[in-house]
């Protein structure tokens, strides 16, 4: 365990300190779109944050291959040549998008790529368990079939739900959270070699989406854009991919004592394409709403527009933060309770837990004044929003005095001093690519 932390470590410090140059990069190339009628943002943010998370991906694995215990995977598996290999046709893919745009049929034909690249190298579904007969091989053409379609699908089930800051990131952690849980307890608990990759590629997943966090919550300073959500979607699609059939339920019951205790304490084993499906759960749903509504409508499915699940949090009244923390407790409460699932011997106390929750969960949405606030010890790494408001006041105070006193009422920021306004941009929302904004109400 020590060594995977210290991957997620390394790659998350990588990511969180790379955001800064390529943000600037970002602004100089000119990778900031002006905002589109489905946007929710209100003025122009640079993109291309995928660069860091990519930076964060090498360092990770970089980091990996270093260490005695994980450094046996790189000669023992060819999943990690596959992943990278995959991993950069996506991301040469999203920097194209980012900067200049790409049709969406051409995304789609360069996403079927990177994943026959990666079937081409090893990564492919060799057989599939099914409860009460056994493991069913897959033919070639079936694994490949397989294979490339999950990737198609895990990339744009996350790049439909980047549309809120931290939205994408955060789910994404959560969803690879759960599944390292699962892949780590596979390895380390029944001695199952296979699922080491799987654990491995999550952590990295993990490190990559909190480095990138920071600088993405609302108001986001920068967005990963197609070159970030596209690897995040291809790096869960892997997780899942390297692990489903490599796993031999013969093994877990001879460990268990009995079939009936394997079956039910390793679920997930004998649906191995399921769990990784629900961990992103919502944003699968989603995507397959979006491709029915536009195809109802007689538009074509990639079409985009501003009907996604959480623009339909922001229409029926809650904030850009309060949407984005419903989504992240339903993605959890999914993803972990599937994890649970798997782990315990009564499943009826899983699913009583899970219940509860949906009810906390319902009981907060109906709170209308609810404001997210951080912890007082990790409030100055969050955006200004989240943190205490008892000397945001004071400050409030001082600067309308100043400007009273220079001649009345609300003074222009022309009128204020360098001091002054660079008070006025701590206490708005934050920071954006051309300078500070005001309070933005979604």
């Amino acid at each position: 365990m020590r060594e995977y932390l210290l991957v997620m470590f390394v790659s998350a410090a990588v990511t969180y300190l790379l955001v800064s140059p390529v943000r600037k990069f970002a602004i100089a190339a000119g990778a900031m779109p002006a905002v589109r009628a489905r946007d929710v943002h209100r003025e122009p943010t640079p993109r291309l944050g995928g660069i860091a998370m990519f930076g964060g991906l090498l360092a990770g694995l970089l980091a990996a291959s270093q260490l005695s215990g994980l450094g046996r995977m790189f000669v023992q598996s060819a999943d990690i040549k596959a992943l990278l290999s995959g991993a950069g046709i996506m991301f040469v893919l999203g920097v194209l998008d980012d900067k200049w745009g790409v049709d969406a049929l051409v995304k789609l034909g360069g996403q079927m790529i990177a994943a026959g690249v990666m079937v081409w190298q090893g990564v492919t579904v060799i057989s599939i368990p099914v409860p009460g007969y056994g493991t069913v091989p897959t033919t070639p053409t079936q694994g490949m079939l397989i294979s490339v379609v999950l990737v198609v699908v895990m990339v744009n089930a996350v790049n439909f739900i980047d549309g809120l800051d931290g939205l994408a990131a955060g789910m994404v952690c959560i969803a690879a959270m759960a599944f390292f849980l699962y892949s780590y307890r596979l390895w380390l608990g029944y001695g199952i070699n296979d699922a080491a990759p799987a654990a491995l590629f999550t952590a990295v997943l993990i490190g990559m989406c909190l480095g990138f966090l920071p600088h993405n919550l609302h108001p986001a300073r920068i967005f990963m854009g197609d070159s970030g959500s596209m690897m995040l979607g291809l790096m869960l699609a892997v997780a899942a991919i390297s692990i489903t059939g490599r796993v031999d339920p013969d093994l877990v019951t001879a460990q268990t004592g009995s079939q009936t205790t394997a079956i039910h304490a390793l679920v997930p084993i004998y649906i191995p394409l399921i769990l990784p499906l629900t961990v992103i759960a919502l944003p699968l749903a989603d995507l397959l709403l979006a491709v029915v509504r536009r195809t109802w409508a007689g538009r074509s499915p990639f079409a985009a527009d501003k009907q996604h699940l959480h623009h339909r949090l922001l229409e029926v009244g809650h904030s850009h933060s309060r949407a984005v923390l419903i989504m992240y407790f339903w993605a959890a409460l999914i993803a972990f309770g599937t994890v649970a699932v798997s782990v315990t011997n009564t499943g009826r106390a899983v699913i009583l837990s899970m219940a509860g929750l949906c009810l906390v969960g319902l009981a907060v949405l109906l709170m209308p004044r609810f404001k997210p606030r951080a912890p007082k010890a990790v409030q100055p790494f969050v955006p200004p929003r989240y943190r205490d408001g008892e000397g945001a006041g004071e400050e409030a105070d001082a600067v309308a005095a100043a400007g009273e006193g220079a001649g009345g009422g609300t003074p222009a920021m022309a009128e204020l001093s360098a001091e002054d306004k660079a008070l006025l941009g701590r206490m708005g929302t934050g920071a954006t690519a051309v300078g500070p904004r005001g309070e933005r109400r979604s």
